[in-house]
């Protein structure tokens, strides 16, 4: 309990400080999140991907990536015809963002393994294995341009 302290008392001092306004946060509440995210509640920053970075691994991860996270970050994991994304509370990131790609590949798995609450990013632990998430990471590292990819089939029917 004690590790988790400087979260909680993070928290409480956020909502003293902001109250419960609904503006988007400004440059230092984005900095303590971000420091938060990268450092304290997102595991596994040491574990090192099993798999090695050829074609047939960002492709295995491609495919992945198409069947479960398309919905929500688009084809290019930069959330191109995603209608959405921007209308979420947080945003849905891009992919190929500093923030995301900051993310060591051990973070990276945890947070396709165990999701991001109250983000709306689901766990995917129990429905992708541990080799389809790591091809996942790889894949995430290896992003097409934005938009190159076309929207997702499920918004263009």
């Amino acid at each position: 309990m004690i590790h988790r302290l400087p979260v909680v008392l993070a928290a409480v001092c956020t909502l003293v400080l902001c109250g419960c306004k609904a503006t988007p946060p400004n440059r230092a509440e984005k900095a303590v999140a971000t420091f938060t995210k990268h450092h304290i509640t997102v595991g596994n920053r040491n574990q090192k991907n099993p798999l090695l970075t050829t074609p047939a691994s960002i492709a295995d991860g491609r495919e992945a990536f198409s069947h479960y996270c398309v919905a929500c970050h688009g084809t290019d994991g930069q959330n191109t015809g995603v209608p959405f994304a921007d209308q979420m509370s947080p945003p849905i990131p891009s992919l190929a963002s500093e923030d995301v790609q900051r993310y060591t590949d051990g973070q990276l798995k945890w947070v396709i393994d165990n999701g991001i609450w109250p983000s709306g990013m689901p766990g995917s632990k129990g429905t992708l294995s541990d080799d389809e998430i790591w091809s996942i990471v790889i894949f995430l590292r290896h992003l097409p341009p934005a938009g190159s990819q076309g929207e997702p089939e499920i918004y263009t029917h």
